[in-house]
C-alpha cells in the first residue's frame, strides 16, 4: 500500500513541476515572439523608407509623375468628403458665393466699387498665398520673402525716395512703379503731405506685407492638425516629422539631452519652452525667423493646446511683430543714400571689388530709368539695356520654382507610395 502512494506522489510532482516549466517559459515565448515581431516591423519601415526615398524625377519619372496625380486625385476626394460632411458650412458658402456672383453681374453704379474691390482682393490673395506657400511645408518651400517681398519693398523704397512720394500712379502701380508727373492733381491723404519718410514708406507696404504674413502663418496649421489628430487617435498618421518628434521625445527621456546632437537640443529646447510658457513661448518662436516653427505646431497639437491660443499667438508673431522687424529692416537698407554707401563700398572688396561694383551700379541705374518713363512708354524702348543682376535674379527666381515645384511632384509622389506599401504590409 505504501510503494503505490508514493509512486503516485512522484508522479503528481513531476506533472507540478512540468506545467512550472511551461508557466516559466511562456512569457520568455511571448516576449522573444514580440521582439521578433518589432524588429520585423522595423525592417519593413526602413525598408519601406528606403524604397521611398528612391521615388524621384530624377531616378522614375514616369512612376513618379503617376503617383504624384494618384496623390492629388486622393488628396481631392478626401477633403471633399470631409468638407462635404460640414452641410451647415456648405450651404452657407453657397449662398454667399451666389450673393457676391449676382452682385459682381449685376449692372449699376455700383461696378466702380465692386471693380476696386475685386482688385484689392486678387492683390491681398496673392501676397496671402506667397505667405502659404513659404510655409506649408510642401517640397522644400519656396523662400517668397526673399523673391518676392522683399523685392517688392525694396522697389517701393528705392522709388519713394527718387520721386520724392509714394502716391505712385495706379495703373501701372503695384505691378510696376513710375513717378507721378508734377502737374497730377494730388489727393487729400496721410501720404501726400510733405516730404517721404521712412514711416510712409512702411504704410505704403502694410497691406502686402501683413498679408504675406498671415499666409506664413496659415501655412502653419496643418502640422498642429496632423498632431492633434494622431494624438487624439482619429488619424493613424506615419508622417516623418509626427514620428521624428515622438522619436525626439523618447530619446531626450530615455537618455540624457547633453546626448543628443546641436540639431535636436535646438528642437528640444523648442519643445521645452513651449511646454514651460505656453501662449508667450508661441509667441517668441513665431517672432523671429525660426526654421524650427513647425516643430511648435506639432507640440502644440501634440499637447492638445487650445486651437485659438496656437493660432492667435502665430498670427501675432508672424504677422505683425517678425513682419515688421523684416519689413523695417528691407526699407532702412534700401533708403535714401544707404544703396549708393553700399555700392561704394563694394569697390573696396579685394581684387574683385571693381568688377563686382560695376553690375550693381548698372541695376541701380536700371530702377531709376523705369520709375521716370511715363505710363504709356515703352518699356523695352526706354531702356534697352537689362543690367547683369537683374538677368542673374529672374534666373534665380526661376530656379527656385522650378526646384520648388519638383520637390513637390517628388513629395506628393513619395506620400502615395509610402502609404501604399504600409497598407500592404499589414
Amino acid at each position: 500500500m505504501d510503494v503505490p502512494s508514493s509512486t503516485a506522489r512522484r508522479r503528481k510532482e513531476k506533472q507540478r513541476q512540468q506545467q512550472q516549466q511551461k508557466k516559466n517559459s511562456s512569457p520568455i515565448q511571448s516576449l522573444t515572439g514580440s521582439t521578433s515581431n518589432v524588429d520585423e516591423l522595423v525592417i519593413t519601415n526602413k525598408t519601406i523608407q528606403e524604397e521611398t526615398s528612391k521615388i524621384v524625377l530624377w531616378r522614375h519619372p514616369i512612376s513618379t509623375i503617376h503617383y504624384c496625380i494618384l496623390e492629388i486625385i486622393y488628396l481631392i476626394h478626401h477633403n471633399f468628403k470631409h468638407f462635404v460632411s460640414y452641410r451647415k458650412t456648405l450651404v452657407l458658402l453657397c449662398t454667399l458665393l451666389f450673393s457676391l456672383l449676382f452682385l459682381y453681374k449685376t449692372e449699376g453704379a455700383h461696378q466702380s466699387s465692386i471693380q476696386t474691390i475685386e482688385t484689392l482682393v486678387f492683390w491681398s490673395l496673392y501676397w496671402l498665398g506667397l505667405g502659404i506657400a513659404s510655409s506649408i511645408g510642401l517640397g522644400t518651400g519656396l523662400h517668397t520673402f526673399l523673391l518676392y517681398l522683399g523685392p517688392f519693398i525694396a522697389r517701393v523704397t528705392l522709388a519713394a525716395y527718387e520721386c520724392d512720394s509714394v502716391q505712385f500712379p495706379r495703373p501701372p502701380y503695384p505691378n510696376e512703379i513710375i513717378c507721378p508727373l508734377t502737374n497730377l492733381t494730388k489727393q487729400i491723404d496721410f501720404l501726400a503731405i510733405g516730404h517721404v519718410s521712412f514711416w510712409k514708406i512702411l504704410w505704403k507696404v502694410k497691406l502686402e506685407a501683413f498679408f504675406w504674413g498671415l499666409g506664413t502663418a496659415l501655412g502653419e496649421l496643418p502640422p498642429y492638425f496632423m498632431a492633434r489628430a494622431a494624438r487624439l487617435g482619429h488619424n493613424d498618421s506615419d508622417d516623418e516629422e509626427l514620428s521624428e518628434f515622438k522619436q525626439l521625445l523618447s530619446n531626450a527621456k530615455s537618455h540624457n539631452s547633453r546626448e543628443l546632437t546641436l540639431f535636436e537640443r535646438l528642437r528640444y529646447s523648442v519643445y521645452c519652452l513651449i511646454q514651460r510658457i505656453g501662449f508667450w513661448g508661441i509667441l517668441l518662436c513665431a517672432s523671429i525667423p525660426n526654421p524650427l516653427f513647425d516643430l511648435a505646431g506639432i507640440t502644440c497639437g501634440y499637447f492638445l493646446i487650445s486651437f485659438w491660443r496656437f493660432f492667435f499667438a502665430t498670427i501675432l508673431g508672424k504677422a505683425i511683430i517678425k513682419m515688421s522687424i523684416q519689413t523695417i529692416f528691407i526699407i532702412f537698407l534700401f533708403s535714401e543714400h544707404h544703396v549708393e554707401q553700399i555700392i561704394r563700398w563694394i569697390k573696396h572688396i579685394p581684387y574683385y571689388g571693381r568688377l563686382l561694383q560695376t553690375p550693381f551700379k548698372d541695376w541701380l541705374h536700371e530702377q531709376k530709368g523705369k520709375m521716370h518713363r511715363t505710363n504709356n512708354e515703352n518699356l523695352s524702348g526706354h531702356l534697352p539695356k537689362v543690367s547683369i543682376l537683374s538677368k542673374f535674379f529672374n534666373f534665380f527666381v526661376a530656379a527656385m520654382i522650378t526646384y520648388f515645384i519638383i520637390s513637390i511632384i517628388n513629395s506628393l509622389a513619395q506620400r502615395y507610395y509610402k502609404r501604399k506599401r504600409t497598407i500592404e504590409c499589414k
